[in-house]
């Protein structure tokens, strides 16, 4: 295995820190309790949701910087 790859399959195995309160608060909201005995569907749904959010804050972070330049280019 190239050093590439390998960097890029542990990388995978380790979550954000910064992700946990997010995950922890939306495994509470779904009911699910994470972890090795929940199925995949379960801990899959969780981390689904957490793509979401973060898809959808995104968004929102770049529509209001485009707001703001053109408000610049307004003026």
């Amino acid at each position: 295995m190239n050093q590439n790859a390998n960097s890029q399959k542990s990388g995978s195995r380790r979550s954000n820190p910064a992700l946990n309160p997010l995950k922890y608060e939306i495994a509470q909201e779904f009911g699910v309790n994470l972890g090795p005995d929940a199925t995949a569907r379960q801990n899959g749904s969780v981390g689904g949701e957490i793509t979401r959010r973060l898809v959808s804050y995104a968004k929102g972070q770049m529509g209001a910087q485009g707001n703001q330049s053109q408000g610049r280019a307004n003026q």
